[in-house]
């Protein structure tokens, strides 16, 4: 079986995810085009000989609907050799999107495939699209389905986890990240967002809070609980009868906000790496996709990492640097409890919750991120997790090439 290799990551800053944030002006599709437009130039490389574009989306609908990836290969100029396809594993798709297409180099059927994902949540909003397990009260009771922030309260209710360990979390992840844009760690990857006429929209990460303190994390009033009151913790307790109420503890200051981006990976076989004149900067060592109860949606990062690991014949001691996705801090913190990460080799740039969460992107910013810092620090293996709604979740394993 080949192998499959990563030649290149490339994403647009994350822009704020509302009508004040400075992507707003931009298409969803002009967020994506932009990157297409860098690749051959970073590369060396004609469009055409790129096989297929995987395009991971958590709202394709309106701007981001109708194959948002075929789309901006035409609207790009790249011409018709490259099909495109769009797919949506929420906020796992842009890792998953990654996923597929190290599958099809591995199979043998590509030979060289873009992949990541997009998301403009400043026009399309969370819970646009309607769907019965978000709006279809008969759905959500059948599937005993519990909205992302109210589970992520239950497993901060059940691991003991306290507010004041969540804040913590939330800070040390804005001063992560605010270290990390200092000294530009960030700034290989990232391709700066131009308007029709040429003027700069935006560079760098737009959601960062760089001043923000703990006494104002403090102060910030619960999330969630208003959801939760509304049936849900009712149906969190039939699933843990011995669990007297659901401690509503996250905040805006804990969880991730929303955000604008779009971020791609090229992916290939080492042969037309080497015919192109491509560096294989890390190899693909396995992806994996899990799946939990949806009252367990916050776990499905832990479970897909386990399985990756053994798929890649790898235990969590041989991973020198971790990347899970924040959407809320007690995701964050069972996942490094439960794969046993110390702090120094965990989400050392920030995440979410500090730089936003543009669904369908965050999985292939992650993972830039993730060989970016192996790459500057030496390190030889990284894992990047992420759970995501439904009680989902997606890992990759990277070994440095």
């Amino acid at each position: 079986m080949a192998e499959a290799y990563i030649f290149d990551v490339v994403r647009t800053p994350r822009g704020r995810g509302d009508s004040d944030g400075a992507l707003y002006e931009v298409k969803p599709i002009g967020l994506l085009s932009a990157l297409l437009d860098a690749i051959p130039g970073r590369c060396a490389i004609a469009p055409e000989e790129i096989e297929d574009l995987a395009i991971g989306c958590g709202l394709p609908l309106d701007g981001q609907g109708y194959n948002i990836a075929r789309a901006a290969l035409l609207y790009a100029g790249w011409g018709h050799a490259t099909p495109g396809m769009q797919i949506n594993r929420y906020s796992a798709s842009g890792l998953e999107a990654v996923n597929l297409a190290a599958m099809k180099v591995r199979s043998g059927w590509a030979q060289l495939v873009l992949a990541g994902g997009l998301e403009s949540m400043s026009r399309i909003p969370l819970g646009s699209d309607g769907g019965p397990l978000m709006y279809d009260p008969e759905v959500m009771i059948r599937a005993s389905y519990i909205p992302s922030g109210v589970a992520a309260d239950l497993l901060a209710t059940l691991e003991g986890f306290s507010r004041e360990s969540l804040d913590r979390y939330a800070y040390e992840s804005h001063l992560r990240a605010r270290r990390a844009r200092d000294e530009g760690h960030s700034h290989p990857s990232i391709v700066p967002i131009y308007d029709r006429n040429g003027l700069l929209i935006l560079e760098e990460d737009e959601h960062l809070q760089p001043d923000i303190t703990p006494e104002e994390l403090a102060q910030l009033p619960p999330a969630f609980e208003t959801l939760g009151r509304q049936g849900f913790e009712e149906i969190a307790l039939q699933h843990f009868p011995t669990l007297e109420r659901v401690r509503y503890l996250h905040t805006a200051g804990n969880s991730s906000g929303a955000a604008d981006g779009a971020a791609l990976v090229l992916v290939g076989s080492l042969e037309k790496g080497e015919a192109l004149g491509l560096k294989a900067r890390a190899r693909i060592r396995a992806g994996a996709t899990a799946s939990t109860g949806t009252a367990f949606m916050p776990t499905g990062a832990a479970v897909a990492a386990r399985k990756a690991l053994q798929l890649a014949g790898l235990s969590p001691k041989d991973i020198g640097l971790w990347e899970c996705h924040e959407p809320f801090a007690a995701v964050a913190l069972h996942f490094q409890r439960e794969m046993g990460i110390a702090d120094a080799a965990f989400n050392v740039n920030g995440g979410a919750i500090a730089l936003g969460h543009p669904i369908g992107a965050s999985g292939a910013m992650q993972l830039g991120a993730l060989l970016d810092e192996m790459e500057r620090r030496d390190v030889a293996i990284g894992l990047v997790a992420l759970s995501a709604g439904g009680g989902l979740g997606v890992a990759a394993v990277i070994e440095r090439n």
